[in-house]
């Protein structure tokens, strides 16, 4: 039960939740929402996929709508979030999770890396994520409180590399600065908001199975690294691993939590790497 006596399997049934992106956490996140008695709309660059997504969702039963936004342009994140107080009226809940490697823009080390690939990454990291934060907070704040006393919650993805370099494999400073960026923007807007009832928390999960991570997935020395650093998972996690938490934080059942940065990897952070030898050799522990 949630500290106001709903089941948990509904306990989303009238709230509204945006998510941003439309593949892997955020469909994983949408479909937990959704289950749990929740409107979704998507805000996603490639309309196909949210399209596809919210029709899912409306198959089973639950309010569902799209909209195709670049979110690294200045009005799109205004617009997504027009569009979702348009269709169902209000938006309890944001779920920033659009956002993505910059490697093919230039992101790399600091000294290979380019100013190009750093602006894009940073764009379409934090940038985007900066833009739908403001936009939202600007209707949560005018919105009436819930039986919680709460006008609205933003979970931010946020990376495990933020606090837990992984300079072998993942040395990519932009991409790791971007969410860095993202960690201290949680926090402090955390502060600033809470007493309006406002909610900002994040999430960090290390190495998930998701379209991004495609490159990642298909190595065999990053799937043996995997195995070691992430000994609860055993490798990769799934995007299903990180919904739960998602969903909680975004919840009723979290109405008193905010300011939080959640690590979601599987021992990623606590654990040692393997051997120099045992990665070369593509073997797990």
């Amino acid at each position: 039960m949630t500290s106001k006596g709903v089941a948990a399997g509904a306990r989303f049934a009238g709230r509204t939740i945006l998510i941003t992106g439309s593949t892997g956490i955020a469909a994983a996140s949408a479909r937990r929402i959704s289950a749990e008695g929740g409107t979704v709309f998507i805000a996603t660059r490639t309309a196909a996929h949210g399209d596809e997504l919210a029709a899912s969702l409306r198959d089973g039963g639950a309010p569902a709508d799209s909209a195709a936004v670049d979110l690294t342009e200045s009005d799109a994140a205004a617009r997504a979030v027009d569009a979702c107080v348009a269709a169902f009226g209000r938006i309890d809940g944001v779920f920033n999770v659009a956002g993505g490697s910059g490697r093919k823009a230039g992101d790399g080390p600091v000294d290979q890396a380019t100013a190009a690939g750093w602006d894009a990454t940073l764009d379409l990291n934090a940038r985007s994520l900066f833009l739908v934060c403001g936009a939202a907070v600007r209707v949560m704040l005018d919105q009436d409180r819930d039986e919680d006393g709460c006008r609205g919650a933003i979970l931010n993805m946020s990376s495990i590399l933020s606090r837990h370099p992984s300079p072998t494999f993942f040395a990519t400073h932009a991409y790791t600065a971007a969410k860095g960026a993202i960690n201290a923007l949680t926090v402090t807007m955390a502060a600033r908001y809470a007493p309006d009832g406002i909610r900002v928390n994040a999430v960090l999960p290390s190495l998930t199975r998701t379209p991004m991570a495609g490159r990642a997935a298909a190595d065999p020395a990053i799937v043996a690294y995997a195995g070691w650093k992430q000994p609860l998972a055993g490798g990769l996690l799934e995007a299903e691993n990180i919904a739960p938490a998602a969903a909680f934080l975004l919840s009723g059942d979290a109405s008193r939590i905010t300011g939080q940065l959640l690590e979601i990897d599987g021992g990623f952070g606590v654990t040692d790497g393997p051997p120099p030898d045992a990665v070369a050799e593509g073997s797990g522990r």
